[in-house]
């Protein structure tokens, strides 16, 4: 059974409903959102958890594929039920309650156990951008996984089981563009000045008598005439060892004509942006020598862009990335900082007419339309350039079948990691036990003795099968996995739902780096870990 939950429209302002979501993803990201299409399987508390947030934000359309019935014990961990859903379609009321929260948000649910469309309509899952699948067992995985990468479709596994879960990422590539990172070095070529910011350098004395002038000389203009003159006296070269960079603050310091220069304290500040190498960095040299830039008729976008960048940095860039254009804050004269930004943004324009010409010869050579890469588009690319991100991640298949053996008796040996793969194993282990034994270990009263048996006994068979054989597990972790009863706790399904829908939004928005491996939460020792294995 298919249905629409209904709601009554309320006319907002999406600027001023996503407000402080729009600082951090942009316009940009907030339109991705809400073009996508997002299937949840299972809407227990980790399911019901992760569409909340989904939806809160302004996903634009969703659609919620459970089976069961509302049952008593679903009151205690699951807030889209209440006691008069009793009985009632699962599906449908998290369904309606998670279109309460955002009538902007299409919502949809089917009364269909999602291990049953996994089996019969494979091709039911490729008209969503993404899947959230919780709560699957091992074998459902590896199916599901399947059929999204055939069907190109984005796929995040999440679950919670007593006082751990997991979320894993799977699809074959995901580039970013906007990656964002938390520290990066400002684009600012000081060590490098291309010739119009050298000869705006030159027109500013910096040993000017006037102390007004001398202290509203921006720092940008100090380091390259500082850096300049000491090159002159060291055969060309630039502080490089410990001793010259102390030698060049000193430097910088004697030019000082008053204690109050603060333009001086933040050119000695940020001289280590004059040590930093010139060129590319090691991670985007990475994805430059990476065989999809090597691009033909049917490459994406993002590696069509990234090949023209290729031919930039070879010819026009003289080595360097397209310049992002952008100048922080820094005390100057307004008519010398405006300048200097005018200059800042006049480089990185020109540059990046550059790179969109030679993606359009690119695509022109290819058959392709020109213009099917927006200009907005390819600005967004020269802007973070520096920054892109590819992400792979293995099969679900390959990872179960075939772990690093390296890793995985790395983390089995390591003390601050043999809890999170020891979950990990467990979580692999306890669907084992359901496979054999219709139920999960502890799930009944009286038979707790007999379950950590089994369960013991399957923990050692998996681990020999991986590889490992000599390890094991501890009684503890072992006796722990029994006691949760397969329960979802709400605490951790609300937290595995939070972690979850932040890789979603990542993943959907194409900003910040999603992770790569699986996120273990160990709620014994309020840890969480990332495993690559």
């Amino acid at each position: 059974m298919t249905a629409t939950a209904t709601a009554t429209a309320t006319i907002v302002d999406p600027k001023t409903k996503y407000d402080r979501q729009l600082r951090i993803w942009g316009e940009q990201g907030q339109t991705a959102l809400e073009k996508a299409s997002v299937c949840l399987l299972n809407c227990g508390p980790t399911g019901a958890e992760t569409m909340k947030n989904l939806v809160l934000g302004g996903i634009g359309s969703i659609t919620v594929v459970d089976g069961s019935k509302v049952e008593v014990g679903d009151l205690g961990n699951n807030f889209m039920v209440d006691e008069s859903s009793i009985g009632k379609s699962k599906a449908k009321c998290v369904c309606a309650l998670l279109q309460d929260l955002n009538d902007a948000v299409k919502a949809k649910f089917i009364e269909e156990y999602p291990e049953k469309l996994i089996e019969t309509k494979p091709s039911f899952f490729s008209q969503f951008t993404l899947i959230v699948a919780t709560q699957l067992s091992e074998g459902s995985m590896v199916k599901l996984d399947r059929i999204c990468r055939e069907a190109n479709v984005m796929l995040v596994f999440a679950r919670s089981y007593g006082l751990t879960g997991l979320v894993r990422i799977s699809l074959k590539e995901h580039a970013v563009i906007e990656s964002k990172p938390d520290h990066f070095l400002d684009d600012l070529r000081l060590n490098n000045p291309w010739p119009e910011l050298k000869c705006f350098a030159e027109s500013i004395d910096i040993n000017v008598h006037d102390p007004v002038a001398h202290k509203h000389i921006p720092y940008v203009v100090i380091l390259i005439k500082m850096a300049e003159e000491w090159a002159q006296s060291h055969n060309g070269g630039f502080p490089s060892t410990r001793e010259e960079k102390k030698e060049f603050k000193d430097l910088l310091k004697s030019r000082m004509i008053g204690l109050d220069e603060d333009n001086y304290k933040e050119a000695i500040d940020a001289s280590f942006k004059l040590f930093s190498p010139r060129g590319i960095n090691s991670n985007l040299r990475h994805i430059l020598d990476d065989n999809c830039s090597e691009v033909n008729s049917s490459s994406p976008d993002f590696w069509v862009m990234v090949a023209a960048l290729k031919e930039f940095i070879v010819n026009e860039g003289g080595g360097e990335p397209p310049l992002e254009g952008s100048i922080p804050d820094m005390t100057s004269s307004t008519e010398h900082y405006f300048n200097l930004q005018k200059i800042y943004q006049a480089k990185a324009e020109a540059d990046f007419l550059a790179v969109e010409q030679r993606v359009r010869n690119i695509l022109k050579r290819f058959g392709r339309d020109q213009d099917s890469i927006s200009k907005l588009a390819i600005k967004n690319f020269c802007k973070n350039a520096r920054k892109l991100s590819v992400c792979r991640y293995r099969r679900i298949e390959e990872e179960f079948n075939d772990p690093s053996l390296p890793e995985l008796q790395k983390y089995l040996t390591d003390e601050d990691s043999c809890m999170a793969v020891g979950f990990y194993l467990l979580l692999r282990a306890v669907d084992r036990y359901a496979a054999n034994f219709n139920s999960f270990p502890g799930q009944f009263d009286g038979e707790m003795d007999e379950d950590i048996s089994r369960l013991k006994t399957i923990s050692v068979g998996l681990l020999s099968e991986l590889g490992c054989s000599g390890a094991t597990l501890t009684e503890d972790l072992i006796n722990e996995m029994c006691r949760f009863g397969a329960a979802e706790l709400h605490a951790v399904a609300a937290f595995i739902g939070g972690v979850a829908s932040q890789e979603v939004i990542k993943l959907i928005t194409r900003q910040f780096i999603p992770m790569c491996g699986v996120f273990i939460f160990n709620g014994i020792d309020n840890k969480s870990q990332l495993l690559t294995v």
